[in-house]
């Protein structure tokens, strides 16, 4: 007896950590979303929440490239490919951090390319533009000269300034001052000439916010570090009349004319911004910058409903499937049938509540590393079964045939459970983000079943087997 009550001791532990693992998440998705979204803002999450993926929440999965042929001229000769897109993945984390995106997944995928799925994002396009950005920010001197005036003239006569590729046509660098370079205003509508010799970087940037200028339209301010501050007033003290161009990404935000000396190392950037992008302009800015471009090479989006619809399919072919065994068990093997259902529904609670202790993502492959459980935890159900069967059939008594039954198929059931357990490693090893989903669910679901299998089971067998000594058989 004190066996059995130390087994269900145990059980029972395990049956309270479950339920204390399972039920915030249970109270979590209860909750409406515009509740949860709140409280995501606000990183009120629970400590043990079992996340839904990519294709059940609905969101974005982005696949960036580092064009790591442009690193030199943006990164400086120091930085190698490798160390570049280590940095150019903390950068985006630090965006998306911003942004808002609650349980985001982001990693590095071979030497140029980051996946980034951001679930629940609503507007996939700002999203694209927050993380894509480079967010090189610049100042130069505008040339004022009669040369560079005339220049402009001749460019807004030309049929074509830019190539295809975005490079300068010949003709338009044919008309072009010495020591100058081309570029686009913000808008894209209009050209400035400005310096070839780049002033000062956001490099020693160390805040930027948004702020409300004249007539209340909003700007971006920002704050340069101590060096960063020295440079920008020696910077502003020696061009005092001049114009002073403030670019990001190559682009002209704007080209304020110098009044004074500015001291202090902090500045506005203005450009008739609306209030969202002053704040994803801001965003970048804090960030910093990308050590090269990058560009999108690949994208899908998830609606919300699709998501839905593959949580109710999912959902829906786990409950058929569990609900056609549970059936042919409960009238093939009798009361028997009846224990392995209850295993069965204890397996399912105790996997879900490992992966909400674990704070793992459940995916579509996820459910189907549950439904592959459920099977694998009823082939080792109908292994005890038929050995008890045969002990049984040779005459044994009751606690002789249970003891016998489950010594000489431990070995099998471990056999089984061990190749597959192996396959889910190498599948965690060498597979992608959906394939890890299955293969974490498959495995936390094939140790928990050989605990429900053999252990639980056996302990409602020896309860019995306790309270009906005088038995000659067994349903089963």
């Amino acid at each position: 007896m004190q066996k059995i009550q130390f087994r269900l001791a145990l059980i029972g532990a395990i049956i309270i950590a479950g339920i204390a693992l399972i039920a915030p998440s249970a109270l979590w998705y209860m909750k409406s979303p515009e509740i949860r979204s709140e409280l995501e803002r606000a990183k009120q999450i629970p400590k043990w929440l079992l996340r839904l993926g990519l294709d059940l929440r609905g969101g974005t999965h982005l696949l960036l490239e580092l064009d790591t042929d442009k690193l030199l001229q943006v990164a400086g000769q120091s930085m190698t490919a490798e160390d570049a897109l280590d940095r150019a993945v903390e950068i985006v984390r630090n965006r998306v951090d911003q942004f808002g995106v609650s349980e985001p997944f982001i990693a590095k995928q071979g030497k140029r390319f980051i996946v980034v799925q951001l679930p629940g994002v609503s507007d996939p396009r700002r999203a694209k533009d927050i993380i894509g950005k480079t967010a090189m920010l610049e100042f130069r001197m505008v040339n004022d000269s009669t040369q560079a005036g005339e220049a402009l003239g001749k460019l807004r006569e030309l049929d074509k300034v830019w190539n295809d590729d975005g490079t300068l046509t010949a003709a338009a660098k044919a008309v072009l001052p010495a020591g100058t370079d081309l570029f686009k205003s913000r808008d894209q509508q209009d050209f400035h000439i400005l310096s070839s010799t780049v002033a000062l970087t956001g490099a020693y940037l160390v805040n930027a916010r948004v702020e409300f200028g004249d007539f209340q339209l909003p700007t971006v301010s920002f704050v340069f570090n101590a060096e960063g501050g020295r440079i920008f007033s020696a910077l502003t003290q020696a061009n005092v009349g001049k114009q002073m161009a403030i670019l990001l990404d190559g682009l002209v935000q704007s080209a304020p004319v110098i009044r004074e000396r500015i001291p202090g190392g902090r500045g506005i950037i203005e450009g008739n911004f609306s209030m969202q992008e002053a704040k994803d302009l801001a965003l970048v800015l804090r960030a910093g910058a990308l050590p090269a471009p990058v560009r999108i090479a690949e994208e899908r989006t998830v609606g919300p409903t699709l998501g839905e619809d593959s949580i109710k399919a999912g959902v829906s072919s786990l409950l058929l499937g569990c609900l056609l065994i549970f059936a042919f068990v409960c009238v093939y093997y009798r009361a028997s049938g009846v224990i392995s259902v209850f295993c069965l529904m204890l397996n399912l609670f105790l996997s879900l509540g490992a992966l909400a202790a674990f704070n793992a993502t459940l995916t579509l492959p996820g459910l189907a590393g549950l439904a592959l459980t459920i099977g694998m935890a009823i082939d080792a159900n109908v292994l005890i079964f038929e050995r008890l069967r045969e002990e049984l059939a040779l005459g044994k008594p009751v606690r002789i045939a249970i003891d016998m039954a489950y010594d000489r198929v431990l070995t099998t059931i471990i056999d089984a459970n061990l190749t597959t357990l192996i396959a889910a490693f190498f599948l965690f090893q060498f597979g992608s983000g959906p394939i890890k989903g299955f293969a974490v669910t498959l495995t936390l679901g094939l140790i928990i079943s050989m605990f429900t299998a053999i252990f639980v089971s056996r302990t409602v067998y020896m309860v019995y087997y306790e309270n009906n000594r005088e038995a000659k058989s067994i349903s089963v």
